[in-house]
């Protein structure tokens, strides 16, 4: 609780500093950003958590550029994860998780093991939380909602997303072999929307790298890894470019548009033959 306080009063401190670099008051900023002025004042002080709406409202009326967003990107993410090990389970989790990508334009992710949060179908996204945890599975059912739910964002043409997958991610399956039918088919319908780049590395090229976790930058301004207990954010420079040079690596050996159709195509049979073999 202590760190969460420090951190509420963090954010408060920068907004405020922010506000005052811009020569605002803080009714100036609150009429600029369609904001009540409690709401400000609430939140300068260090009593108020933001909603995703209300950051966006504010970057927005203080006109911040890539460096203040990112400095106001780092705390709040600190912040939601905080509030999401508060809430507990991993319906909470997924909810903080939901705000962040609700709160970001562009976004990169890098997964070598299984299909981006983002991308799954209902069922994938359930096993995806549930296989191999000890967790409730009715948690479990309410976090696969909510992570579904916030796919919604994907097909908002003012966001930019960048999707890079191993061929391994999409040949490991936590469910029955048509499972990931469905799920080949969800790669292969995001794939055709023009702000969304997917890209799979296929098994038959060499790695530029070991691929040793996935992860995904928001904004340029951290990287979340996600563990088996909880989240890892990164977001010193050194870290990110690292991340960010990783991504760039792998993206130049992957298979994108026709070629990646034709890869999905072949793995969805051989899901098709391993189906047929395992009803025998």
């Amino acid at each position: 609780m202590a760190e969460r306080r420090d951190r509420l009063r963090a954010l408060g401190e920068l907004l405020r500093r922010l506000r005052k670099d811009v020569g605002l008051t803080g009714k100036d900023l609150a009429q600029r950003a369609q904001v009540a002025q409690p709401t400000i004042s609430r939140i300068e002080t260090g009593q108020l958590l933001p909603t995703p709406e209300t950051v966006e409202r504010l970057v927005s009326a203080l006109g911040l550029d890539e460096a203040g967003r990112a400095e106001l990107d780092a705390l709040l993410v600190r912040l939601r994860d905080e509030v999401s090990r508060l809430k507990g389970g991993l319906a909470g989790r997924e909810a903080a998780n939901a705000a962040r990508v609700r709160a970001g334009r562009r976004l990169v992710s890098f997964q070598s093991a299984m299909i981006p949060a983002l991308l799954q179908t209902a069922e994938y996204a359930r096993l995806a939380l549930a296989v191999g945890r000890n967790v409730d599975e009715g948690d479990a059912a309410k976090a696969a909602a909510v992570r579904v739910e916030s796919q919604s964002v994907l097909f908002d043409s003012a966001r930019e997303f960048s999707f890079l997958l191993t061929e391994g991610a999409v040949r490991t399956w936590p469910g029955p072999p048509l499972l990931m039918l469905a799920q080949l088919d969800r790669l292969a319908m995001v794939a055709t929307l023009s702000h969304v780049t997917l890209g799979v590395v296929p098994w038959s090229v060499q790695v530029p790298a070991f691929p040793l976790h996935g992860f995904t930058i928001y904004d340029g301004s951290v990287s979340v890894v996600e563990g088996f207990t909880g989240d890892l954010s990164l977001s010193e420079d050194e870290e990110l470019a690292t991340h960010m040079e990783t991504f760039e690596a792998f993206a130049t050996v992957a298979v994108y548009g026709d070629a990646l159709r034709r890869l999905l195509g072949s793995v969805a049979d051989d899901y098709r033959e391993l189906s047929s073999r395992l009803k025998q």
